[in-house]
């Protein structure tokens, strides 16, 4: 049956329901079915429902029986206890052991109960104390020998493990953060293993800095158990690590700057951790505290200067708050002259065309060229003002061009001498963009040596 185009919809009703879909399909596309079939529901509709599977009570009871078995925990601690009890101290035959038995046991399931059996012999309860109603095993952690060797053994196996069952990485960080918490339930020489074993996980990179949050809990960190544990830990860390790896460990997971919070709050400064941690024959990292403490003053101090660069504060009070924070935080002036180039080049919205940067950037820093001089008053902070600006003008592409007239105006301004100028394009320059800001400064440094030579033979006729 044909249909003239554009005419109402006709459907040919003699036909059968499957005829009269590919009909429809043919003569007016997909996207029309579904159209007809709303208007024609009952040719398209099938006369009979599938029912919708249910769940019986008998069925729900089954599944809630076998899921409390599946957890019980009982079976599987009986032969990880019997295993380590065959094996004894021989850690290589504990690695193959354990290796085995995940083929067969259901680590994942149940990693922290293999865990706490392999660091304290048995599962523990809160507080750190071990369950009395399971059997527990005299080969663990706790009960090896307190030394670096066999410390570095354990560690082992438990990297063996880990490797082999990937899986394990993020129990085992959630049990160390545990174990940490549980430090006053253990005597001192477990937890002195403990430390010693996890400052050597750290340094394998088997788990995370970020675990030391456990150590600002506090209750430990009041009665001295967070610093205590802290001394043994750092010192196996950088026993396998120098302090640059420990630092950049640190730093990742924002640790670097926490670590006074391994103790109370009213002995929570510089001078006491580094008395601390020096008398415990940890100076390397009582020097980094307290250059991690001097970078967030610096921090500090170039956001208080901006604030006041945005306010428009007079120079003078400006000067005056730099000069009482020099003083108090005892900081160089070379570094402090970094700071304050920073806080008024931080201070501005830059245009983002290089042809009126340049002109805004000159109008800026004649406004704070008193404020440059103030704190340019030795030769090496003259220099240092240098590499800073030619740092700054690599690192920001619209200053590159602007690099030269920056110079000409603080020479002007008296805040840099021509000996600090001479100096730095003869030998003290940065790489970074060196032959570009050679180029700029050339005719410069040619009329200052010109003017200097004039200078002298002036003083020599008049001798």
């Amino acid at each position: 049956m044909r249909m003239r185009r554009g005419g109402p919809l006709f459907p040919p009703w003699h036909l059968g329901r499957l005829q009269l879909t590919q009909f429809v399909s043919q003569y007016f596309g997909l996207h029309r079915l579904f159209l007809i079939k709303q208007r024609i529901p009952g040719v398209f509709m099938s006369n009979q429902r599938q029912q919708k599977p249910t769940l019986t009570g008998q069925r729900f009871k089954t599944r809630k029986r076998d899921e409390k078995e599946r957890f019980d925990p009982t079976q599987f601690q009986e032969s990880i206890v019997q295993g380590l009890n065959q094996t004894g101290t021989d850690l290589e035959a504990v690695a193959k052991f354990l290796d085995a038995s995940g083929a067969k046991l259901d680590y994942r399931r149940y990693a922290e109960t293999l865990f706490d059996i392999l660091v304290a012999g048995g599962m523990l309860a809160p507080g750190g104390t071990l369950s009395d109603d399971m059997t527990r095993t005299e080969f663990c952690l706790f009960t090896a020998q307190e030394d670096m060797e066999t410390m570095q053994a354990y560690a082992q196996v438990f990297n063996k493990l880990i490797r082999r069952y990937k899986y394990l990485e993020k129990g085992f960080e959630e049990e160390i953060k545990k174990l940490l918490l549980f430090l006053k339930g253990f005597t001192e020489s477990e937890r002195n293993k403990l430390a010693m074993l996890t400052g050597i996980l750290l340094a394998n990179g088997n788990i995370s800095a970020s675990i030391l949050s456990s150590l600002f809990n506090e209750n430990l960190v009041k009665e001295g158990v967070s610093a205590a544990f802290a001394v043994k830990l750092f010192k196996s860390w950088l026993n396998e690590r120098d302090i640059n790896s420990v630092a950049a460990s640190l730093r990742k997971v924002g640790m670097d700057n926490r670590l006074m919070e391994l103790f109370p709050a009213n002995k929570r400064s510089c001078e006491h951790f580094s008395k601390y941690f020096t008398d415990a024959g940890l100076k390397e990292l009582s020097d980094f505290a307290r250059n991690q403490q001097s970078i967030g003053a610096r921090k500090e101090l170039q956001k208080e200067l901006q604030e006041q660069m945005s306010r428009g504060d007079p120079l003078k009070d400006i000067i005056a708050y730099i000069r009482e924070e020099t003083k108090k935080s005892n900081i160089s002036e070379q570094t402090m002259i970094g700071i304050i180039w920073s806080s008024v080049m931080s201070s501005m919205e830059w245009n983002k065309k290089e042809e009126l940067v340049t002109e805004q950037a000159i109008k800026h820093l004649k406004q704070y060229s008193p404020l440059l001089k103030a704190f340019t008053s030795q030769g090496l902070s003259e220099l240092t003002l240098l590499l800073k600006i030619q740092e700054y003008c690599y690192d920001n592409i619209h200053f590159m061009k602007a690099f030269q007239k920056i110079v000409v105006l603080l020479y002007k301004a008296d805040v840099l001498s021509e000996e600090a100028i001479l100096k730095w394009y003869s030998e003290a320059h940065l790489a970074k963009g060196k032959s570009v800001f050679l180029e700029q400064m050339k005719k410069f440094v040619e009329w200052l040596k010109n003017a200097e030579e004039e200078s002298e033979s002036e003083e020599e006729e008049a001798d």
